[in-house]
């Protein structure tokens, strides 16, 4: 996740299941031969036009989504970097219907996973100081 200058997060809203239409925090999947941070940098560019500077690992999360059955539709292990915002112009891309700077303290109105929440506390506490 980006944090900017002013301490907020770079929200997305995603475009594509699952959670689509959701608030969530930038990302994707990795490519054949590529390093997580590739990854990570990469789909960071890719959903808002942003880019960072030097990563730090938040956390490692499993998204599981199930279906009314209790079969898994979804499962994600989601590798959470934090980083500060280093350039580009912020605007929602590819995967991202749009995209905000949102207050760390100011998180309830975009509905976010409970566990995106926690992470976003976890690298705030890391990277603003």
């Amino acid at each position: 996740m980006l944090f900017d200058t002013a301490g907020r997060v770079l929200l997305i809203r995603r475009a594509k299941a699952p959670r689509a239409g959701q608030w969530s925090l930038p990302g994707g999947s990795q490519e054949l031969g590529e390093t997580v941070e590739q990854s990570a940098r990469r789909e960071l560019l890719e959903e808002t036009g942003c880019t960072a500077g030097p990563l730090s690992l938040v956390d490692v999360v499993d998204s599981i989504t199930r279906d009314e059955f209790g079969r898994v539709r979804f499962h994600y292990t989601l590798v959470d970097y934090c980083a500060r915002f280093a350039g580009g112009e912020a605007r929602a891309g590819s995967d991202a219907t749009d995209l905000v700077w949102a207050p760390v303290g100011g998180l309830a109105p975009f509905d976010l996973w409970e566990r995106t929440v926690a992470v976003i506390g976890a690298a705030a506490r890391m990277i603003i100081r």
